[in-house]
Order: structure tokens, then C-alpha cells, then sequence
């Protein structure tokens, strides 16, 4: 027992720390974090930072730091309790992993919220995945394990490309930038975004070549066309292999085409074309989640459900409206592209006709030029027999 908390439960172990569910010296549920410490180098770096951003952070989407136990041998954080991380609640409750569509809605909606939390306090958390999102009894996700996360003026050129496990690592930092922002977030919200509608990794790669190739294979290879820049970083290849770009609806069947868009925003090749949190939280997406409906006698629940059916009417209005302008967008941009490429080939077409012309007009004069100039070198008739030429 460490400063009047008891262990119960033995929960996890990770490379610097036992994780064990707990009780306090008033008799709440917390979770212990303990990190043995070093004789000689002390507390590794990743403690300190997580103890020092976490007393900076209080939001409902951001597991709390409730108390810091130093003993010489022992560093124990304490945290709220959360009965389980992201990857065991799909285990549990997902079909194979995959969860449902509201559900993974009302999940994206806390996650975000949490993400725009810390980057407003400007902090960027550098490793979110599945097992570092943290759920509750209630269903409420927060944000855990800050071991990893910076403190930062945004943007920064100094940061580490070593950050965030290889599934959920932006492009731009697998290519060797250090240039990156809050954008490297963002990337991972949308890898999780796709595993929880499959309850597979969306990228699985097993090396950073390997990584990066299983991007390319379903989003297209970028370029400096669709991604200023992109060869001038570190670690691109000239021979990575070109691959076209993918609809995600084939890999995500079960999203719907709110959702698609958002996921799209998210996983943007270019870092600063990717949505920041704030955005994402206005996107139509979430737009049955803005106004949360609240507790209502049982007596008037048949007015609040032909109530809901409309609001749900009214949603696929707008969400059809949304596709037809989305469908109506595509359509010009293609027809824009049609007639850029008939305007082209028309005006090839016209200079190989002009090169043609100007062909067999030189052919037609070069015959007559040649008469012309056989006639002027031609030498004079001979005079008759005993005249002489004139003068």
C-alpha cells in the first residue's frame, strides 16, 4: 500500500509501469500507475512529461490525473478509473470488432472534442490509438497515456519522426518530416475512425516502407500534383510503386456517405489540407449528436418519437440534398475535365492540320521554285554558225 491507496487488481504492464485498479484513502475506484524508478537515471522522461501536461488538463474527454505518489523506489500516478481502452470495448461489443454506426458516431464526436481540447491548450498527444483511448461504464471516452505528448508552439521544425505506432503514423511523419503539427492527431483519429467501423486496421503495415505502401495501395500515390513538396521529404522513394487511388466506400461498406467525407478530411495527404478538430466537430456528420435530446417523463415519450422521426426525416433530406451536391460537384469537375481535354485535343488536332497544310504547300512550291531556278542559271543559246554573241 503506497500513500493510503490499495491495489485490487492487476490491469496491464507496458515498458516503464504495472497498471493496477485501486482504491483511495476515501474509498473511490482509481486506477494506479507504477513506475519503477531507476537508482541511477531516475524517472524516465516520458513520466515526467505525462505528470507535468496532465495537471495542466481538465476536460470530460481527458482521463484525469488525480494524485502523484514519489517514493525512492516508486512513482505512482494516480488517474480516475476507466473500466477499459478503446481495443477491448470493440472486442467485447463490436461484431468481430466492428462496432455500429451511431455508436461509432457518438465515440468519433468524444474523441475529437478531446483532441480539440488539448490542441487548444496546445498540446499534441503523438500516439492515439485504440489502446490509449480509455472507456468508462457510461460509455464516455476519454484520452490516456500522454507519455508521448508535447507541449508546443504550433507549428514546430524540432520534434522527433519516432512518434505514434506505425498503423496510426501520418504519412508526413513516415516520409521524415519533423515540420508537423497538430495535423499528426488528426491522421490518427481517422485510422481509428476506419478500424472501428471494420474492427481491423485500416493500414497494417510491418516496417515504414511497408507501412507507407499500404497507404499508397488505397488512397493512390501521392505526387507533386496532389501533394506539393512530397518528393523533397526525407525518406521518399522515386520508385515507390504508383498506385491510383481507391473509393473507401470499397473498404468501408458500412459507412454511410457523411461519414466517408469526414474520414476523407481526416486522412488528407497534405497535412494542411486536414480538417483541425473544431471543423470536424461542425461536419453534418455529427449533426444529430448537436443537440442531445434530454431525460423526458414516460408518460410523453410518444410525442418525443414522432418528434425524433421527424428530426430523422429531416436528416435524410439533408444528408440526400448534401450527396446531390456532392454528385452535382463531382459532375461539373468532370465535365470541366472533358472539355479541358477536348479543348486540348482540339488544338493538337488544329496544329498537326496547320503542319499538314504548310507541308504540302512547301511540297507544291518547291517543284515551281526548282523550275524557276533552272531557268534563270540556264546559259543562252548558241548564235548561228559564224555570229558572234551580242553584245
Amino acid at each position: 500500500m503506497e500513500g493510503n491507496y490499495q491495489r485490487l487488481e492487476h490491469l496491464g504492464e507496458g515498458t516503464y509501469a504495472n497498471v493496477y485498479k485501486g482504491r483511495s484513502p476515501k474509498g473511490e475506484i482509481v486506477a494506479l500507475k507504477e513506475i519503477h524508478l531507476d537508482p541511477e537515471e531516475g524517472a524516465p522522461s516520458t513520466a515526467i512529461r505525462e505528470i507535468s501536461l496532465m495537471k495542466e488538463l481538465d476536460h470530460e474527454n481527458v482521463v484525469k490525473l488525480l494524485d502523484v505518489v514519489h517514493t525512492e523506489t516508486k512513482l505512482m500516478l494516480v488517474f480516475e478509473f476507466m473500466d477499459r481502452d478503446l481495443k477491448r470495448y470493440m472486442d467485447a461489443v463490436g461484431n468481430h470488432g466492428a462496432l455500429s454506426p451511431q455508436t461509432i458516431k457518438v465515440l468519433m464526436y468524444q474523441l475529437l472534442k478531446g483532441i480539440k481540447y488539448c490542441h487548444d491548450m496546445r498540446v499534441l498527444h503523438r500516439d492515439l490509438k485504440p489502446q490509449n483511448l480509455l472507456i468508462n461504464s457510461r460509455n464516455q471516452l476519454k484520452l490516456g497515456d500522454f507519455g508521448l505528448a508535447r507541449a508546443v508552439g504550433i507549428p514546430v521544425n524540432t520534434f522527433s519522426n519516432e512518434v505514434v505506432t506505425l498503423w496510426y503514423r501520418a504519412p508526413d511523419v513516415l516520409l521524415g518530416s519533423r515540420n508537423y503539427s497538430n495535423t499528426i492527431d488528426i491522421w490518427s483519429a481517422g485510422c481509428i475512425m476506419a478500424e472501428m467501423s471494420t474492427g481491423r486496421p485500416l493500414f497494417a503495415g510491418s516496417s515504414n516502407d511497408d507501412q507507407l505502401v499500404k497507404i499508397f495501395r488505397i488512397l493512390g500515390t501521392p505526387s507533386e500534383m496532389t501533394w506539393p513538396g512530397v518528393s523533397r521529404l526525407p525518406n521518399w522513394k522515386n520508385n515507390f510503386p504508383p498506385y491510383p487511388p481507391q473509393r473507401l466506400e470499397q473498404h468501408l461498406p458500412q459507412m454511410d456517405p457523411y461519414a466517408i467525407d469526414l474520414l476523407k478530411k481526416l486522412l488528407e495527404y497534405e497535412p494542411t489540407k486536414r480538417w483541425e478538430a473544431s471543423r470536424c466537430l461542425t461536419h453534418p456528420y455529427f449533426q444529430d449528436l448537436w443537440q442531445q435530446p434530454a431525460q423526458i417523463p414516460m408518460q410523453i415519450a410518444p410525442q418525443i418519437q414522432d418528434q425524433r422521426l421527424q428530426q430523422l426525416q429531416l436528416q435524410q433530406q439533408q444528408q440526400q440534398q448534401y450527396m446531390r451536391l456532392q454528385q452535382q460537384q463531382q459532375q461539373q469537375q468532370q465535365i470541366q475535365q472533358q472539355l479541358q481535354h477536348q479543348h486540348i485535343q482540339q488544338h493538337l488536332q488544329q496544329q498537326q492540320h496547320q503542319q499538314l497544310q504548310l507541308q504540302q504547300h512547301q511540297q507544291d512550291v518547291n517543284p515551281h521554285m526548282q523550275h524557276q531556278q533552272q531557268q534563270h542559271h540556264m546559259p543562252p543559246p548558241h548564235p548561228p554558225h559564224g555570229q558572234p554573241y551580242p553584245q
